[in-house]
């Protein structure tokens, strides 16, 4: 590496785009680029990808900032992916499948059959992964049941960080972070967990070999250095599940610091020192590093719910997404009674449920699409207060929360979730967490700074949004109803889902 050599490329995998940020070791950001890639949904409940188009993406982004900002100043590159995928491969390593996303739900009788029962509290409890159909866990006793010559023909199960790393580095290995989100790990011994791969049907060696979020791995193959600019000596950092690397980046690794965290999906997230679950399972534990572990939730519906009130309530062509938050942030707190329930890719935490479907309670002919609007941003933001709410339960002392993404740029959401949560929300300069978090992940293991710690130092706050008493009364009015209202539809829920292959979408030919 030489004495120029200054920058390190965070690379955010996410769930729709891979975006490569380039970062100096005071936090500057030097540049960016972002190629996309699509969710496809071929069956109710899938939501899969292309790994050669990901991986496209990948050599694409790094490729366009090696190019602006210059081969010689990059020392390494450091990952982040979204969590949970899992796909299978040959014993080549080609995909004899389509990634399975987080988003993906067709496990769902699966999860509940086995969240349902006392050996499915006791896995949470000790891989850190709740019984959901995200979890890679529950993908597996999927595939297992519904589709064995898949299981037959799979020399191998990887995520598509793991898999995207072999193509680049020739090496196959997984990290600790996203290794403690699939279900499969004992976060304690930091082994893959014997009764998890029997209930999922695989053995240890299906699995990429486990190593630290911290592991360098020394070089790139030469199509990867051809795609990308870089030299084959380029040294590459395994990094870490994205949601881990949010709260990194943007500073809040430090107890009673949480991260809240809404794109498509959404989460809240605080760092501990060691791992550990709530009696109840009502959170997740999830790795940074060997020393750092992040205790929270996650919600399958963020931005995703104003993007799909945009594209069928409203017309794109003559409203932005923006636009309509302006418009709805006339409407009083509480929405005039209209609440919703934003499952519109079912739901996470705290309930930890696949059941759940979305809905509007209360609506009435006086209420417009600006309540609508409204009503969509409390209702995400009441889902992440429920699991603020457990979190406390767990222990934790919440003194701060740190916002970033894209959707809490406008000032509506930052507003609703300050006022629903009752604390006061530090906006921050950088919006870019898990690649920033990832940046800094990668010039720790390269020794380009002497500890994560110095996240909280790098990120200033930009501006802080207070509560307002009166909204912080009627949230406080509407959360147990809010709540009691999955309770209450769970038996319609499952009525539904018992018919929806007797319920297509549109009509057939």
């Amino acid at each position: 590496m030489s004495a120029a050599a200054d920058v390190v490329i965070g690379v955010d995998m996410g769930t729709t785009a891979t975006k490569a940020v380039a970062y100096t070791p005071d936090g500057q950001q030097v540049a960016a680029a972002q190629h996309g890639y699509p969710l496809d949904e071929p069956e109710p409940g899938w939501a899969v990808q292309d790994p050669e188009l990901i991986l496209t993406a990948v050599l694409s982004a790094i490729g366009d900032v090696v190019t602006e900002v210059g081969a010689g100043r990059i020392a390494g590159l450091s990952f982040s992916s979204a969590m949970h995928s899992l796909m299978a491969v040959d014993a080549d390593l080609t995909p004899l499948t389509g990634v399975a996303t987080w988003a993906d739900t067709r496990a769902t009788l699966q999860a509940e059959r086995l969240r349902g029962s006392g050996p499915g509290l006791a896995l949470h409890q000790r891989t850190g992964t709740p019984i959901h159909p995200m979890s890679p866990l529950m993908k597996l006793v999927w595939y297992r049941e519904q589709d064995p010559e898949t299981c037959r023909a799979a020399a191998f199960w990887v995520g598509i960080k793991d898999w995207v790393l072999q193509r680049m580095t020739g090496e196959f290995v997984t990290d600790h972070s996203l290794a403690s989100c699939s279900g499969l790990l004992d976060i304690y011994r930091l082994e893959w967990d014997p009764e998890a791969l029997q209930r999922a049907g695989i053995t240890p060696e299906q699995l990429p070999r486990l190593v630290p979020t911290t592991t360098v791995l020394e070089g790139i193959v030469a199509s990867t250095a051809e795609a990308t600019g870089l030299p084959a000596s380029t040294r590459v950092v395994v990094g870490a599940g994205d949601g881990p690397l949010a709260n990194l980046g943007v500073g809040a690794v430090r107890p009673g610091v949480a991260a809240c965290s809404i794109g498509t999906s959404g989460a809240l997230r605080v760092a501990v020192e060691a791992p550990a679950v709530d009696p109840q399972g009502g959170v997740f534990c999830y790795a940074i590093t060997e020393d750092r572990w992040v205790i929270g939730g996650a919600i399958n519906n963020g931005g995703v719910v104003l993007n799909w009130i945009r594209d069928e309530i409203a017309d794109p062509e003559q409203i932005t997404t923006p636009e309509l938050l302006d418009a709805a942030a006339s409407v009083p707190a509480g929405s005039g009674g209209l609440i919703m329930l934003p499952y519109l890719l079912s739901e996470r935490a705290p309930h930890w449920s696949g059941l759940a479907r979305g809905a509007y309670i209360g609506l009435t002919r006086s209420h417009t699409r600006e309540h609508l609007v409204s009503a969509a941003v409390e209702g995400v933001a009441m889902q992440l207060a429920l699991v603020l709410k457990s979190m406390r339960a767990a222990g934790l002392d919440i003194e701060e929360i740190r916002a970033t993404g894209g959707v809490t740029k406008h000032s509506l959401w930052q507003q609703v979730l300050a006022s629903v949560f009752d604390t006061r929300i530090d906006m921050l300069e950088e919006q870019e967490g898990s690649g920033l978090g990832a940046a800094l992940l990668g010039m720790y293991a390269l020794g380009l700074i002497d500890s994560i710690d110095v996240a909280a130092d790098i990120t200033p706050v930009k501006h802080s949004v207070s509560p307002r008493a009166e909204d912080v009364e009627t949230y406080q009015a509407l959360l147990p109803i809010f709540d009691n209202l999955y309770t209450a539809l769970l038996p319609t829920y499952t009525q539904l889902r018992s018919q929806a292959d007797l319920l297509p979408l549109t009509r057939g030919e």
